[in-house]
């Protein structure tokens, strides 16, 4: 008997000192991997502070008042001018971004319920690896498409109603390849969100006369709507941190802000991109400036939707 209790306390002594190192290897990664996000913000606060501490070998410090509200954005080592005016850029971007999701999550939805409800299985599980590889297409595919296709339809397009366009280069170029790239991410997280609403909930919706589309429509939904938030989160949050795709097909303005659907017009990102290479000093690091403005925003969007989440969340649908 005693023997029997030892070998059982040895048992879990041995799960104890199994739990005590998964805890620190758990640790160490978290660990591991916050630092290099903490080392990686700092960099970046560090560079983007630079242009408004120093002189910037005598063209002037930024003023942070102006560059944050500044509809002109110019190089200054090409114009000799710290006249960098990020305000009109921060438009442009949430702008453009939320044009995409509109344009994009209504039919990723519909797509999803499609292939999660509608959809005969062998057709669902090839939509479903269509969707899959169009996720996993690097974004420098869709810029190019954006370049050989959708910028001579919206070229001729505009040509066609009268409009002068820039050689499509346009907002509405750019949030057509916005919409492309983030519908893979909306359709997949919302098919899933979707195909996990319970079968007794739509039956019962079906039990009480409901047809199979208002079912669909008002109750699988509703039902899902957590989900489809989150892959509008996602989505958004990939169309505003775009860059190689919208510097090929936005036409980098340098004022604005750019409304109009034909107008050139320019993002965070493809700021930051446009010329790094090349640029030194000031020019330099104002990009890490623009990256600060970007997360910033990126926070701010994620915060507003995850709010409005929370709101339709507690909304009972009837």
């Amino acid at each position: 008997m005693e023997q029997i209790t030892t070998e059982k306390n040895k048992r879990v002594h041995k799960k104890e000192i199994v739990d005590k190192i998964a805890k620190y290897i758990f640790m160490s990664s978290a660990i591991i991997s916050s630092s290099f996000i903490i080392v990686i913000i700092v960099f970046i606060v560090m560079k983007g502070i630079t242009p408004f501490i120093t002189d910037n070998n005598g063209i002037g410090s930024v003023h942070l008042f102006k560059f944050l509200t500044g509809t002109t954005w110019l190089q200054g080592t090409t114009f000799l001018s710290n006249a960098y005016g990020v305000g009109f850029i921060i438009v442009n971007t949430v702008y453009i971004a939320l044009l995409a999701l509109l344009l994009a999550l209504p039919v990723g939805v519909l797509t999803a319920l499609f292939i999660a409800k509608v959809a005969p299985k062998r057709l669902a599980e090839f939509m479903r690896t269509i969707i899959e590889l169009l996720a996993a297409i690097p974004s420098i595919v869709y810029g190019l498409v954006g370049s050989g296709i959708i910028l001579g339809f919206v070229y001729n397009f505009a040509e066609m109603i009268g409009i002068q366009s820039k050689g499509g280069n346009s907002v509405i170029a750019t949030v057509l390849v916005l919409a492309l790239m983030t519908l893979p991410t909306i359709t997949a997280i919302s098919e899933v969100s979707i195909r996990s609403v319970g079968r007794d909930i739509e039956l019962g919706s079906l039990a009480l006369g409901a047809t199979k589309t208002q079912t669909n429509f008002k109750v699988v939904l509703a039902s899902a709507k957590s989900g489809i938030f989150a892959s509008a989160i996602l989505g958004i949050g990939r169309a505003l941190g775009e860059a190689t795709a919208v510097s090929l097909v936005a036409g980098n303005a340098k004022s604005g802000p750019s409304l109009g659907f034909f107008d050139i017009t320019s993002t965070l990102t493809s700021t930051m991109l446009e010329g790094l290479k090349e640029t030194t000093g000031i020019d330099y690091d104002i990009r890490f400036s623009v990256g600060i403005i970007l997360m910033v925003v990126i926070l701010l969007t994620n915060m507003v939707l995850n709010f409005v989440k929370r709101k339709v969340g507690n909304v009972d649908v009837k």
